[in-house]
């Protein structure tokens, strides 16, 4: 899948947009995290994927193509962690068609992610930030999941994922 052209040109961005996301990815830089880390850690974070009981059949179930995948997946970790802007689409509506997923299924998603993250021994503050921001994108998703099924009640349905091990929430 090719990214939209207006994607791909940050001059037609409005200059506060674009010193923003030049001071976001200068900042990851600065931890480490450059597309080298964001690659080795969207692969091997999902090769244990894959291997969890849990999570695994799910992901066998969804994905038929996971050179593709990995490829789409590295794109939306870099806009997440660069401001790249390279990802389109709806990550919460193909969260959603997968079913029943609770809090149990981001639960074990964010332990194996901040194991994998420990396991590239990334400095602290990439660990913390990088982190920090797959446990907003699994709050966001799990609220948005539940607040479909339950309405309202539904709005704190993240508050017990677990944080990176030095964040206290």
């Amino acid at each position: 899948m090719t990214k939209p052209e207006a994607l791909h040109k940050t001059g037609d961005l409005p200059d506060h947009a674009r010193q923003s996301r030049e001071r976001k990815r200068a900042e990851a830089l600065a931890m480490g995290v450059d597309e080298a880390f964001v690659s080795e850690l969207v692969d091997r974070f999902y090769t244990t994927v894959r291997a969890d009981d849990l999570l695994g059949p799910i992901f066998a179930r969804a994905v038929t193509d996971w050179p593709e995948h990995l490829a789409r997946l590295k794109q939306f970790w870099r806009s997440i962690l660069h401001s790249t802007g390279e990802f389109t689409g709806n990550p919460m509506r193909t969260h959603m068609a997968l079913g029943q997923l609770d809090e149990a299924h981001f639960a074990r998603w964010l332990n194996l992610f901040y194991a994998t993250l420990e396991g590239m021994e990334a400095s602290e503050a990439a660990n913390r930030e990088v982190g920090t921001r797959a446990r907003m994108i699994a709050d966001s998703l799990l609220t948005g999941m539940t607040m479909q099924r339950t309405g309202l009640s539904g709005a704190r349905a993240g508050d017990a994922l677990p944080w990176p091990t030095d964040t206290a929430g």
